[in-house]
């Protein structure tokens, strides 16, 4: 059985969702970042208006609302680099104004606001908020020069693990940490071949070593089976100020928003879980509903004008109904404007291919400007689905394909979407090879890991225009 996918991203990456990173951001400075970009948004709207003398009134006002929706919670780029900082500020910020044009022509509120106050604050907005992140970034530094806040770190097991800890120390010295190297009992050949430079004594060496080196944090990467030798080490160094963290191995597994949580004063670590939990689930779904009713409303007499056509240029029923898997690996009924002569839906269904002879002249058109899908909207309100999300596939592909891909279920853990992450990125269509399957598969899994807010809004943006662009659909 062939396995692919990339299990083991989303570890100690040190991004969104990446497990027991290293020097994981305090919850002061996570905190901080989520509220900025908002306010700066809602501040830089409000100095404009007072900059053209405009008032700020009720407009002005459901305005600095939509903004602190849209960019709540703001994404902490502390540790990106300028450039990097500047794209993504730039990115997510027009996705924002994308998304409040819409809003804007479909309500007819444009003419509302002063252009000249607009216009000032479109740019403004996201100057402050890469002048933010870049005045954050130096007090980080200059806190991180300093000598006393320093924390040299050494790392317990010279093996793959370790050197994967070490790579992510090494990167985010921002944090304060100076990597100092590694204790390895085993011998040269059984280390991984990177750490053997870094090698400063055996584990009996380590008290020695915490002292000379000033040593305030020790990350031990050792695997279970090395259990009693673990407990030892412990209790050697519980005599020490030093802070220990356990780093276990789970790069085997397609980690998706691992965490630690406390269940009646046991601890648990979460593997495998949906991001959509508590406030982020609330979220979500509001923002699904606020958005498919809106949509609903501008595009019924365009939905009322495809079915007509639909009925009138073929036989057969105007809707096509799929079963599909949904959250949890449920079934679900899924909506799609007919496009074929046929409707498949059976233990095996044939994915569409270009110039397939069972898709309808009117199906061919409405595959490759994705009109046949906007009878998903009723889906999002009904609850079976999102507006972004793993796009959803046939019970019968599902079947197939989880029995060669690994992590494939785990797409799952949240609703299925109308537009996602893969399909933005160029896998939308016919995925006629394994390869293209997987590869879908873990575009998705890095949007469970990456999710926010400001990522919906982008591939809401980026769909809009594969919608007249891409060539992959039909």
């Amino acid at each position: 059985m062939r396995q692919l996918g990339n299990p083991v991203s989303g570890g100690l990456s040190g991004g969104q969702g990446g497990m027991f990173a290293a020097g994981e951001p305090q919850p002061v400075r996570v905190f901080i970042a989520s509220i900025l970009e908002p306010m700066i948004g809602v501040v830089a709207l409000f100095a404009a208006c007072f900059l053209t003398g405009e008032e700020i009134d009720r407009p002005e006002q459901v305005l600095a609302i939509l903004v602190l929706l849209l960019c709540f919670p703001g994404t902490n780029r502390f540790g990106d680099k300028p450039w990097t900082a500047l794209l993504d500020v730039c990115s997510a910020w027009i996705s924002v104004l994308c998304i409040l044009a819409l809003c804007g022509y479909a309500t007819r509120s444009l003419h509302l606001f002063d252009r000249q106050s607009l216009l000032i604050w479109a740019v403004m907005t996201p100057v402050l908020q890469f002048v933010a992140v870049q005045a954050g970034r130096k007090v980080l530094r200059m806190r991180a020069s300093e000598t006393s806040l320093r924390r040299p770190a050494l790392i317990v097991g010279a093996n793959a693990l370790g050197a994967r800890v070490s790579h992510v120390l090494r990167k985010r010295e921002i944090d304060g940490y100076d990597f100092i190297g590694f204790v390895e009992d085993r011998t040269s050949d059984r280390c991984d071949p990177s750490t053997l430079p870094s090698i400063r004594g055996r584990f009996d060496d380590l008290p020695e070593l915490i002292q000379r080196h000033r040593v305030r944090d020790v990350f031990v990467a050792l695997p279970l089976s090395m259990q009693p030798r673990i407990v030892r080490m412990l209790a050697s160094l519980q005599d020490s100020a030093v802070s220990i963290h356990y780093v276990p191995d789970v790069f085997g597994v397609s980690v998706i928003q691992g965490r630690m949580s406390s269940l009646d004063g046991v601890p648990v670590v979460s593997l495998l879980e949906s991001p959509f939990e508590g406030v982020n689930g609330l979220i979500k779904r509001v923002s699904d509903i606020v958005l498919a009713t809106f949509i609903l409303c501008l595009i019924s007499p365009l939905l009322l004008a495809i079915g007509l056509a639909v009925k009138l240029t073929s036989p057969g029923p105007v809707i096509f109904k799929q079963r599909r898997h949904g959250l949890d690996g449920e079934e679900i009924i899924v909506y799609k404007f007919r496009s074929m002569t046929t409707t498949d839906n059976g233990p095996v269904v044939q994915q569409a291919q270009r110039n397939d002879p069972r898709i309808t002249k009117l199906g061919g058109f409405l595959r490759r400007t994705s009109l046949d899908e906007l009878p998903q909207f009723i889906n999002v309100l009904q609850g079976r689905m999102s507006i972004v999300g793993p796009r959803p596939h046939a019970v019968a592909h599902n079947e197939h394909y989880r029995q060669l891909i690994r992590a494939y279920m785990v797409r799952h853990k949240v609703r299925p979407g109308i537009t996602g992450w893969a399909q933005v990125n160029g896998l939308r269509g016919e995925t006629d090879t394994l390869d293209k399957m997987a590869a879908r598969v873990d575009y998705d899994l890095e949007y469970l890991r990456n999710w926010s807010i400001g990522l919906d809004l982008r591939i809401i943006a980026r769909t809009a225009g594969l919608t007249v662009l891409d060539r992959n659909a039909y």
